[in-house]
């Protein structure tokens, strides 16, 4: 493999680097593919002497745990998830096994039984707002924050698909959480960088690399960091991370946040037989010592500022009278849950963090929030595509259970004969797994899986 001029020299005496063993796992050809179950949609695992998980594609392939990580498997071989409808049903997410390291760092320095508020400031496409939702307790709130609009869409999309409603998903710069100074008990700050990291997976991002670049990233990730940490409360916690092996996006940003932000570093326990390298302050991912790509994370306590945030919420959005609850309660479990009403659209959103979520309608662009339950047509609920991926579903509503052929044909929006009892709105339903809604009308059913995510490849 022909590394970038000036790439494995700036790497030399970086702790845990090995010139030789470094290119040899570049040239292996080893493909590693992993996968983290969703514990809202749990999927039954086998053990112990040869693991298998019970559902879909993934039930014909040996799977093994990852160390750091406890939802988390390396698979055997890769599959093609695509014509997998329990991957769309969000029972479990394709994540780099590297990254779930996430887990680690939040076990260690924050009590996840506690009702928190924590940011993914660099969240999309969701491997990590995901794997937060799936850790913080349902008394908690996890704002998912991407920058780039349209790229906000398909975090908002992921976050849909897993599940859960007590998340909030913005489109805001990093500075933009300076109105919320002192608010978030832990922000999760996933940096853009150069993407050394990922050179044996992708390895078209060599072209893109150069150390001028590695700069430019080292610059963009303080000021993302120095514009961010306002929000963060006086004994709250960074973890930061990068996919870079670049000690200027790494090591040097660790120094940084101690020397010139007064961040304390939280140092973890870590194994030795993980093989993961702990060097200044962080700890660092080679893919000739583990089992995953190249990737770095460092764990701080902020110890300066305010325990709490003192600002004012303006409420924006009225609660649904007790004509439209009437309506919506066929629909939706509604224990723990206010129903908002926005033009003709109905939200519900955790009880406990209404006010909160009405704060982030006042200080930031949210892209979604909660659990959209449909709209309201002639006072009928048209349901939404997330009512159906949500856990907060009434036990009744009526259901249509789909063959494999029959499934991969809803998900593609394509013509399939079903046989139906009952009319009307009704779950498409795969292994006693939602997919979306079907509309039975007398000689006919209307597919309502949305047009923007239907599965574009033929098999």
């Amino acid at each position: 493999m022909n590394f970038p001029p000036g790439f494995l020299e700036q790497l030399t005496g970086t702790a845990g680097f090995s010139k030789d063993a470094f290119a040899a796992a570049h040239t292996s050809g080893l493909s590693v593919t992993s996968v983290r179950l969703n514990p809202l949609k749990p999927l039954p695992v086998f053990p112990p002497s040869s693991l298998k998980i019970s559902g879909g594609i993934l039930s014909d392939l040996t799977i093994s745990p990852i160390p750091w990580c406890d939802t988390g498997y390396y698979l055997s071989e890769r599959p093609s998830f695509t014509f997998d409808p329990l991957f769309h049903a969000g029972t479990y997410y394709v994540q780099e096994a590297s990254s779930m390291f996430l887990e680690q760092a939040m076990k260690q320095s924050v009590d996840l039984s506690a009702p928190l508020k924590v940011l993914d400031l660099c969240a999309s496409p969701g491997g990590k707002s995901t794997h937060l939702q799936s850790l913080i307790s349902k008394e908690s709130v996890l704002v998912s924050n991407e920058v780039i609009r349209a790229r906000s869409f398909i975090l908002r999309d992921n976050i849909i698909k897993w599940g859960g409603d007590n998340v909030v998903v913005t489109n805001n710069d990093p500075k933009d959480f300076a109105r919320l100074e002192h608010y978030f008990d832990v922000v999760v700050a996933d940096a853009p960088c150069s993407g050394s990291g990922l050179f044996r997976k992708e390895p078209e991002a060599m072209e893109e690399w150069s150390e001028n670049n590695v700069q430019l990233c080292s610059q963009r990730q303080q000021r993302i960091l120095a514009d961010v940490l306002p929000a963060l409360k006086n004994g709250g916690i960074l973890i930061y991370s990068t996919c870079s092996y670049s000690k200027e996006e790494d090591e040097e940003i660790c120094h940084w946040l101690s020397a010139e932000h007064g961040m304390q570093p939280v140092q973890l326990s870590v194994p030795m037989e993980w093989g993961i390298i702990e060097s200044g302050d962080g700890y660092r991912f080679w893919p000739d010592r583990v089992k995953g790509e190249g990737f770095f994370l460092a764990c701080f306590q902020k110890t300066v500022g305010q325990e709490k945030y003192h600002g004012k919420t303006a409420k924006q959005l009225s609660q649904a009278g007790q004509q439209i609850r009437a309506v919506v309660k066929p629909w939706i479990a509604t224990e723990g849950k206010q129903l908002l009403l926005h033009e003709s659209t109905v939200y519900a959103w955790p009880e406990k963090w209404v006010e909160d979520f009405h704060l982030f309608l006042d200080k930031l662009r949210v892209v979604y929030s909660g659990v959209r339950v449909g709209e309201l047509i002639r006072e009928k609920l048209i349901p939404d595509h997330a009512l159906a991926m949500s856990t907060c579903m009434a036990n009744d509503v009526l259901s249509s259970a789909l063959q494999l052929d029959q499934a991969i044909a809803y998900l593609q929006k394509k013509e399939f004969s079903l046989e139906t009892g009952q009319k009307g709105w009704q779950l498409a339903v795969y292994d006693q797994l939602p997919l979306g809604w079907i509309n039975v009308l007398p000689n006919r059913f209307n597919n309502y899986y949305p047009k923007e995510l239907r599965i574009l490849k033929e098999k």
